[in-house]
């Protein structure tokens, strides 16, 4: 809990730098918008007039938010949907008082460490996250209700009035859907139906600028609407969903009716530390993103990154040193704490973090980053799992100073492949370590019945020293989510950057693998400096996704980040 005192009232928004519309889709962009009343930045335009006109009802931040995820889903299927989960972390103004719900995914409570295994050895990835074996319970309608029975001041239905219309009416793809399809990474997609009839009509994928339809999730939305996430989670939806897991033509699972009747998001406490004179907060296990990104910080506390220009070798070092050291101790520790003890206190004790940082050496690269050994841990092995990019994030502040910022996935670009009443099922049990034990010692985050996979996910807050609320922040990416994040952070809180300049920041990352740099930007100039100090340096894409809102005394800036299609609008 935090106790606070902030307010974002009144006027009408101020709107800049207006971007071009994407090729073909007519939707206009805009990446940095200034309001002195509410503020929704997502990934897509539509999802966030959603959004915004919940606002203008004399909606709620929590209510702004299921509107504009419920079209996420339709407009973003890639990314996230009702088939998927999420982490959101909601500040309530009148109440002062943080909290945080948990709608990750949980494994059928049939599953075992034998889940991704084929006579006993174990699958690979590229097989094991197709159809049905990697699907769990999707958890994000559960995490909404449960937030709107607490934080909603509008209707439950009406909070699903656009996406149906939407989905009825028709909506134009995108050239980032369109560009997916085209490249068809998800092998599933292609070959198992209904998807492949929705997303590849007569064999072809879907073009930017072509206007589709979706008349199931409509009909599956208004019933929702209409009963509740009941109609989800049983009867003809139920039988659905488990049909199509259980009889996937690839990977069938073993996902029951029982275990989405069954199924409950869960309120969880949100995690808090200092940095600077600021209180930055996101989310306990099963998230790993929350303590690793806290973890960074703790660590880069005892240095003067202000003094340090953004794109200089010496901030690429510190933080990615830092950053290092952090996927060392989550590889080891970090899972669901319902079913493996996590040491969150010792993980985020400061004087291991400060005993950490003394690791990190100027000029030096680590030549190994192993975990470390906190108070409250037990022996396990290192298992790293897979992580694909294709999240969302969204951040709301309302009329009231209420705050929502919520990741929302189903895990790979398009999921599992399998679709079900006009949504797609995730493959987020592909995020648990798809072997049990290495070196004779068990993983933490192994497959168990009814256990939620470890994510990356990180939604984040920042509160000021009077514990006003300053910031909301998160990204997509996958792993590298708690780079983007922290990043983001540091440019913000120590570098004084505005938030558009933050978001634009070029890119780079360390998952404890190699060094990314975000190619097509001035970092890849550092290159050869970084390899002379022991990097292994790649230049790539790193896509991230912050959608962000920080908050001052007289105003709300809302920024997108300009690597994907989304936009910010105050009310």
């Amino acid at each position: 809990m935090l106790l606070a005192s902030h307010s974002a009232n009144a006027a009408a928004p101020v709107q800049q730098e207006i971007r071009e519309p994407e090729a073909a889709t007519g939707l206009t962009q805009q990446q940095l918008v200034q309001s002195k009343h509410a503020m929704v930045a997502a990934a897509h335009p539509l999802a966030v007039a959603a959004g915004q006109r919940m606002l203008a009802k004399g909606g709620s931040a929590i209510d702004a938010a299921i509107a504009t995820q419920l079209m996420l889903g339709l407009v973003e299927p890639q990314s996230s949907g009702i088939g998927g989960g999420a982490f959101i972390l909601h500040w309530d103004n009148l109440g002062q008082r943080l909290t945080s719900f948990d709608g990750r995914e949980t494994a059928p409570a049939a599953a075992n460490s034998e889940l991704f295994t084929d006579n006993g050895s174990t699958l690979d990835w590229r097989i094991a996250y197709v159809g049905g074996k990697s699907v769990g319970v999707p958890g994000v309608l559960h995490a909404m209700a449960l937030a709107h029975q607490q934080y909603g001041r509008l209707p439950w239905p009406a909070l699903f009035d656009d996406t149906i219309s939407a989905a009825e009416q028709g909506f134009v793809v995108t050239p980032r859907m369109a560009r997916h399809l085209a490249m068809g990474w998800n092998e599933g997609l292609k070959t198992l139906a209904p998807a492949n009839a929705y997303f590849y009509p007569a064999g072809q994928p879907l073009q930017a600028g072509q206007q589709i339809t979706n008349p199931e999730y409509a009909r599956l939305l208004r019933a929702i609407a209409k009963e509740g996430i009941s109609a989800f989670y049983q009867g003809a939806n139920a039988e659905a969903l488990v049909t199509a897991v259980r009889q996937a033509a690839t990977n069938p699972g073993q996902l029951s009716l029982e275990d989405l009747a069954n199924y409950r998001a869960v309120e969880r406490d949100v995690l808090c530390q200092a940095y600077r004179q600021y209180q930055v907060c996101g989310m306990a296990p099963p998230s790993s993103g929350g303590i690793a990104v806290l973890q960074i910080l703790g660590m880069l506390s005892g240095f003067e990154l202000d003094k340090l220009a953004p794109d200089s070798v010496e901030a690429v070092h510190l933080i990615s040193q830092a950053a290092r050291l952090a996927f060392a101790d989550r590889e080891r520790y970090l899972a669901d704490a319902d079913f493996s003890p996590v040491p969150v206190a010792g993980l985020l004790d400061p004087a291991y973090l400060t005993a950490r940082a003394k690791l990190i050496k100027p000029g030096q690269n680590l030549t190994t980053a192993v975990a470390g050994q906190p108070d409250g841990a037990v022996p396990l092995a290192d298992a790293p799992a897979i992580e694909f990019e294709n999240t969302s994030h969204l951040s709301v502040v309302d009329q009231y100073g209420n705050g929502v910022s919520m990741t929302t996935s189903i895990e790979n670009v398009f999921g599992s492949g399998l679709m079900v009443n006009g949504y797609l099922l995730n493959n987020q049990l592909t995020d648990f370590s798809l072997a049990a034990k290495h070196n004779g010692k068990l993983v933490a985050n192994r497959v168990e019945g009814n256990k939620r996979p470890r994510s990356s996910m990180a939604p984040m807050m920042v509160f000021n020293h009077d514990n006003s609320l300053k910031l909301l922040t998160g990204s997509p990416g996958g792993s590298r989510i708690i780079n983007y994040v922290a990043q983001n952070l540091v440019a913000v809180l120590d570098w004084q950057l505005n938030l558009e300049q933050a978001v634009n920041l070029p890119r780079f990352t360390h998952r404890n693998d190699y060094l990314a740099l975000e190619s097509g930007t001035a970092l890849t100039e550092l290159k050869p400096l970084l390899e002379a100090m022991g990097y292994q340096v790649r230049l790539q894409d790193l896509n991230s996704g912050i959608h962000a809102i920080e908050v001052s005394t007289d105003t709300l800036q809302g920024v997108a980040d300009p690597r994907r299609e989304g936009t910010a609008a105050g009310h």
